[in-house]
């Protein structure tokens, strides 16, 4: 990024950031909301937004409606929150037994409106795959190996350019990011392929190799490799289009792929086989926004739908204030036969907050180490 660029920050990155994020607020929360209301529970505001109120609404059910002026997330307030982390308040036993009242509400109820938002969240991105399946279809390339580079698994497996990569461990492969999607989580594990060369099919076994990568938001990954290159250029633009029952399964099937992926690197990061250094801020976001909307709309809904499914995977993490870390409490409950007391839940949240500000500062460090790295070396 070269200095003169910033000034085009505000339009070129923010802009498509608060737009993506806002969707994907607005449909977390709306999730809580919509199942919130089918339970009975009086909800009394919700919010876009952090802060002081920008402008606002009531509704006819009492609902306060609120943007405010942080749009870097968003809450929905039941009747008998303390907050909007959704910590029961101090209230008269009457109150507390209203029928609006969440916090009086069945255990299946309060972990069903507590669930409801990270569902949205992998909901929309069914959606949206879904339609770009079935509306605009999905762009492929052939598995065309057009270069194979010296001294890789590629290489030492015997493949040429000129062949086609038509399976993989099994897997009929299409197209080369189908190729990719498959090499990328397996490296380090022999792989049967079959190619086809010049019309004969041949079996070959590699072994990718593991390679840290830049992840396009700013960061980099290790992923398994193969060491070919595939010309696009050379390419006649290919799409795949899908009726609408079959553009639903791979919407579906897409949408847990970003799950798998994204659980299976926070469990390496546990362990330590990943570094902290590749989480990324609201910096990385705001760039991958402006990146993908620069390339046109196919891929800047894909990132609006990769960023739900984050979203509503990490709200699922047993973090207390987390949506997660409600369902553990709510799951405790269950098998105590009543709540945890105030303190536990206090500290509890507090321990929660403590981790989510640290993950935050962690990944706006980071965000600031690459971009003042990018911006010196250019």
């Amino acid at each position: 990024m070269e200095l003169s660029s910033l000034v085009n920050l505000p339009f070129g990155y923010i802009l498509p950031f608060l737009v993506a994020i806002t969707v994907i607020v607005f449909v977390h929360e709306f999730g809580h909301f919509q199942v919130a209301r089918w339970c009975g529970v009086k909800v009394e505001a919700f919010s876009i937004g952090f802060g002081r109120e920008i402008f606002g609404w009531f509704d006819k059910h009492g609902t306060r409606w609120k943007i405010c002026w942080l749009p870097l997330g968003g809450y929905v307030r039941f009747e008998g929150d303390a907050n909007a982390a959704s910590m029961p308040g101090e209230v008269a036993p009457d109150a507390a037994r209203g029928p609006g009242n969440f916090h009086s509400k069945a255990i299946w109820q309060r972990a069903l409106i507590v669930a409801a938002g990270p569902i949205a969240n992998f909901i929309l991105a069914i959606f949206i795959f879904t339609a770009a399946y079935s509306v605009i279809g999905v762009p492929y390339a052939e598995p065309r190996v057009d270069e194979v580079l010296p001294g890789s698994a590629a290489e030492e497996a015997g493949l040429m350019k000129g062949d086609y990569i038509r399976k993989v461990e099994g897997r009929e492969t299409k197209s080369f990011a189908s190729v990719q999607e498959i090499v990328w989580q397996k490296g380090g594990v022999p792989l049967a392929i079959v190619v086809d060369r010049g019309g004969q099919e041949i079996d070959l076994t590699l072994t990718p190799r593991l390679q840290e990568v830049p992840d396009g938001f700013g960061g980099n990954i290790r992923i398994g490799l193969l060491g070919v290159k595939h010309d696009p250029a050379t390419d006649t633009p290919l799409f795949e289009r899908y009726s609408l029952p079959q553009a639903f399964l791979k919407g579906v099937e897409r949408t847990w792929y970003i799950i798998a992926t994204t659980g299976n690197y926070v469990a390496k990061l546990f362990t330590g086989n990943e570094s902290i250094n590749q989480i990324g801020g609201p910096i990385a976001m705001a760039k991958g926004a402006g990146d993908t909307a620069s390339s046109g709309g196919l891929a800047f809904i894909s990132f609006v739908a990769l960023l739900s499914v984050s979203i509503g995977l990490i709200n699922l993490f047993p973090v207390p204030m987390l949506d997660g870390g409600h369902l553990v409490f709510y799951a405790v409950e269950a098998l105590r036969g009543k709540p945890l007391g105030p303190n536990a839940q206090e500290w509890g949240y507090r321990i929660g907050f403590s981790f989510v500000v640290m993950l935050m500062l962690i990944g706006i460090w980071n965000d600031v180490v690459r971009t003042i790295s990018v911006v010196l070396g250019s």
